[in-house]
């Protein structure tokens, strides 16, 4: 073993040992590579999400109305009026200009009657929510407030639903002076154009008096709450006092021409129940009444809008964006908290269609039947010549509108024969099951007592008119129907000598009461014409879902032809796109012309349309020439119309009626005992 002799170990050489770990700190580095890569000099892209797409959309909303508000402030005033007579010619001067250099002044006093939703409403007290918001507009304005605090904003602004007044600790009042109505949002105007014409022949507020009240309530209840008629009597008389006795000529828009038709009955009628006037009153203080867009006879729009919260726009709305109407968005159901507030609302009851099948027709008739809207846009342009079966083969294949069918329930039963529809009578229907859990108490409706025994009775009488609407509403809202009937009628009057007409729930009817005793007052009837405006409507059952509305307007429904009268659901005819002209102007193209029944007095009467055109540029805001329910009061032709009759002029003097409708073809088809 001793010879064994053990080998002594070589030591490695350096060489090799720094080979060695030269090779395990390469193997290191190539593990440490990839566990960790080297950083490259180009830098990966971020991963861009939903909410980076949301900031660059509205930084670049932010960034361009500044850019334009800057613009807008820095450029010449003449420049908009530069550009758009750059492009369409010299502009007319405006009525204001024009009648100043004719030599014409202020004469008569003018007074102007707001419409509905149209004045300002203002906070004097309010719940807790409600801080710091004494005296702040609740509408009109900016209304910032629908957007900080909505469930707040719809709890001031609801009545009380058992008495259609103030509920506790709520005080909401109308806005006074010019201000209240002039806009209705920043750059919106409503009658600040009109104010403005009127100043240049020397108006001021002493000649001019806005006769501002809560739209929302019955008109009867703004003088037992505000004493609101109580104060346009007084002023009226104080007008025509200190003007040398030159009587006052008004000026109504929209509901405000129901509002002072019942002011002229109720500042007649005697004490407690009338202003005590006497039967001359206005005679004494009224020149003119010219009414702007008046429902003397209502709107079907009225009816969806109490049936469904909903109208044209709301179903073009749900087309566009299916289904989010009706969801809960952020705990707030938008439809039924219009419901619940605007059924507080009693002014709104005064827009159901009056006079029922008389006037508004039944299953197979209508004063309108055949109304196709391109014969009226041949009739009316003089370059346009039909070929013989060009135009009129297209109209022969456009369906029958059946307009008396306010409410059709299927596209199919609004087009189908009357004898080819079956109906379940809903009157004396069972109301079932309740459809809402208590998740849902917080934005009740009185469908949620209707259950789903109530809503299916609604949907197989399949079919509604005019004299089934008000069964209808008495069946879906019973407590707003029992407020309604309380302050509106919508009948026609048999015998105007009976007694129970002299009742206030009359007064806003014109087919229920007598215009003054006052044979040389004007009335006058100023509207557009040429803009589709609903007539009738076809409906469907909404899908099943708790706090929903039951029933909606059926967008799918629709016609192929461009010209068709039906859209999206609704039935269109001839209008200012919110009044039809049957509402507008078959009073005084019939009920009130001449010596009739409900016009002894023979006051005259005259018809004056605005046939509607859109501006030709951005640069013209809401036109000149406009003949839209509310862009009509910027109309020229329609302020020079008023500005001539307040400096003294009659209806004879602007040329009688100018008529652009078939609105006295259409009040022939109608028979009523004048």
């Amino acid at each position: 073993m001793a010879l064994i002799r053990r080998r002594k170990p070589v030591e490695p050489s350096k060489t090799s040992v720094q080979r060695e770990e030269g090779e395990e700190e390469g193997e290191e580095e190539d593990n440490s590579k990839n566990k960790h890569p080297k950083k490259s000099y180009t830098k990966s892209k971020p991963k861009w999400t939903c909410l980076d797409n949301c900031c660059w959309f509205v930084g670049c909303i932010c960034v361009t109305w500044w850019i334009l508000l800057f613009l807008y402030n820095v450029m010449p005033a003449s420049f908009p009026q530069y550009v758009t007579e750059a492009i369409t010619g010299p502009l007319p001067d405006p009525p204001g200009v024009k009648l100043r250099k004719e030599g014409l002044k202020a004469k008569h006093p003018v007074v102007f009657v707001p419409g509905i939703v149209t004045g300002g409403l203002e906070l004097w007290e309010g719940h807790q929510c409600a801080d710091g918001l004494f005296r702040k507009r609740l509408w009109g304005g900016a209304f910032g407030e629908v957007y900080r605090r909505p469930l707040c904003w719809v709890e001031h602004m609801s009545l009380d639903n058992e008495t259609g007044l103030d509920p506790p600790g709520i005080r909401v009042r109308p806005v006074c002076g010019l201000v209240a109505a002039d806009y209705f949002a920043p750059g919106y105007f409503v009658w600040a154009v009109l104010i403005a014409n009127l100043a240049r022949i020397g108006y001021e507020e002493k000649t001019m008096y806005m006769a501002s009240y809560d739209w929302r309530l019955s008109f009867q209840n703004t003088e037992v709450r505000d004493q609101t008629l109580s104060r346009i009597k007084s002023n009226i008389e104080l007008m025509v006092a200190t003007n040398g006795g030159n009587k006052a000529v008004i000026i109504p828009h929209s509901m405000g021409a129901l509002y002072f038709l019942h002011f002229m009955k109720w500042v007649e009628a005697p004490a407690p129940m009338g202003g005590g006037g006497g039967p001359d009153w206005c005679a004494k203080h009224i020149k003119a009444v010219m009414n702007i867009g008046g429902p003397f006879l209502g709107v079907p729009k009225a009816v969806s809008g109490l049936f469904s919260a909903e109208a044209k726009d709301i179903a073009v709305a749900r087309a566009i964006a299916p289904g989010v109407l009706d969801k809960d968005l952020f705990g707030f159901q938008t439809l039924q908290h219009i419901m619940r507030m605007s059924r507080t609302w009693d002014s709104t009851m005064s827009m159901i269609p009056k006079g029922g099948a008389t006037i508004w027709g039944d299953l197979d008739w209508s004063p309108e039947e055949g109304y196709i809207p391109i014969k009226r846009k041949q009739k009316n342009t003089d370059t346009q010549k039909a070929s013989q079966d060009g135009p009129e083969r297209k109209i022969s294949e456009i369906k029958r509108a059946n307009y008396g069918r306010i409410i059709s329930f299927g596209k199919d039963v609004a087009e189908a024969l009357s004898s080819d529809i079956e109906r379940i009578d809903f009157r004396d229907a069972v109301k079932g099951q309740s459809i809402a859990n208590t998740s849902c108490r917080d934005v009740w409706t009185e469908y949620h007592d209707m259950g789903f025994g109530g809503i299916k009775a609604v949907a197989e009488y399949k079919v509604y008119t005019a004299g089934s609407i008000l069964d209808l509403l008495h069946f879906v809202a019973p407590k707003m129907m029992e407020r309604g009937s309380a302050h509106f009628s919508y009948g026609i009057a048999d015998d105007l000598d009976d007694p129970k007409y002299q009742h206030y729930k009359y007064w806003s009817n014109p087919l229920e009461t007598k215009l003054p005793n006052a044979p040389e007052m004007e009335v006058f009837s100023l509207y557009g014409v040429g803009i589709p405006t609903e007539r009738s409507y076809v409906y469907k059952l909404s899908p099943s879902a708790e706090c929903a509305i039951p029933f909606q307007i059926d967008s799918s429904a629709d016609e192929q032809f461009e010209d068709s009268c039906l859209k999206g659901g609704v039935y269109t005819v001839d209008g200012d796109e919110t009044v039809p002209v049957l509402s507008s102007g078959f009073m005084c193209a019939k009920g009130w012309r001449g010596k009739t029944r409900f016009n002894p007095s023979g006051s005259r009467m005259y018809i004056r349309e605005y046939d509607h055109s859109p501006p030709t540029n951005l640069l013209e805001g809401r036109g000149t020439q406009s003949g839209a329910h509310v862009d009509i009061m910027g109309n020229f032709a329609l302020i020079e119309d008023i500005m001539r009759v307040a400096a003294g002029a009659t209806g004879e003097e602007l040329g009688g009626d100018q008529v652009h409708s078939d609105i006295f073809k259409w009040s022939e088809k109608i028979h009523l005992q004048l």
